[in-house]
């Protein structure tokens, strides 16, 4: 379920993000991202993300990243690991996961990955394990 049509919307306060590849909807304590159907989110997409990600939140954040994966896009995992290894600001991610193609990704991802990776079959549940996990302050 994406992000706006979701009763989460109405408990979490945010800013939207729009990007011509996908949404950001910045909250408090993480950013969920809705890459839209069939983009390849390679690196130079990230670092334009990252860019006005940083310029909401500054330099000093520490927020969690949660990607819901509503749409089927593409993403190299050694971009996702630089990213990972490089933004001081991301303290754990959480993967949405609606079909077992896009689980099986985020499993592979999780190798890549530096920091906590959890895997999710809801947005829900991600955002209760950022909450609860202490993943950010």
């Amino acid at each position: 379920m994406k992000f706006e049509n979701s009763p989460l919307s109405k408990i979490h306060s945010f800013y939207k993000l729009e990007l011509p590849f996908g949404n950001f909807y910045l909250c408090e304590k993480f950013i969920i991202s809705e890459i839209h159907e069939g983009v390849h989110f390679d690196w130079n997409k990230i670092m334009l993300a990252a860019k006005d990600i940083l310029g909401y939140y500054g330099e000093e954040a520490k927020v969690a990243y949660i990607s819901n994966r509503v749409n089927s896009y593409s993403i190299d995992p050694q971009d996702w690991a630089n990213v990972t290894e490089n933004a001081t600001q991301i303290t754990a991610t959480a993967i949405v996961s609606y079909s077992s193609m896009s689980e099986m990704n985020a499993n592979l991802e999780k190798h890549f990955a530096k920091l906590d990776m959890e895997t999710c079959n809801s947005l829900e549940e991600a955002i209760t394990w950022v909450i609860n996990s202490k993943v950010v302050d």
